[in-house]
């Protein structure tokens, strides 16, 4: 088994604790499914947001999700303020288990973020 990184991110339409859980947990959702994934292929996930999002850690939403999520490392972190970038957003950098070849890793950016990585988003 290989140690693999999934990168993905999804703009929040506004700043409240029920709507970040509900758009976080698409996310890690979206992830998994599309690479074949489960919560114990996890290692670790990073989550950062945007300097507007104030109602709660992206973390927490993770956790929401069962408990699949209940021992795998989260941490938050804060992105840079930069002018013009996309408010709203959480980004994910999960660490997983596969054996897929890297090339075959499914990125995922939900929705308006998807032009943040037009690279890679699939």
């Amino acid at each position: 088994m290989a140690v693999r990184a999934v990168r993905g991110a999804v703009q929040l339409e506004r700043d409240e604790a029920g709507h970040m859980d509900e758009q976080v947990g698409a996310l890690l959702t979206a992830v998994l499914e599309r690479n074949g994934l489960t919560a114990d292929d996890l290692i670790s996930i990073w989550f950062t947001a945007t300097p507007d999002l104030h109602s709660d850690f992206p973390a927490a939403a993770a956790r929401k999700l069962g408990a699949g999520f209940a021992d795998v490392p989260l941490i938050c972190a804060q992105e840079l303020d930069i002018e013009g970038a996309m408010p709203r957003v959480v980004r994910v950098l999960a660490h997983i288990e596969s054996d897929r070849p890297r090339a075959d890793i499914a990125h995922v950016y939900l929705g308006a973020a998807a032009a943040l990585r037009k690279d890679i988003a699939q």
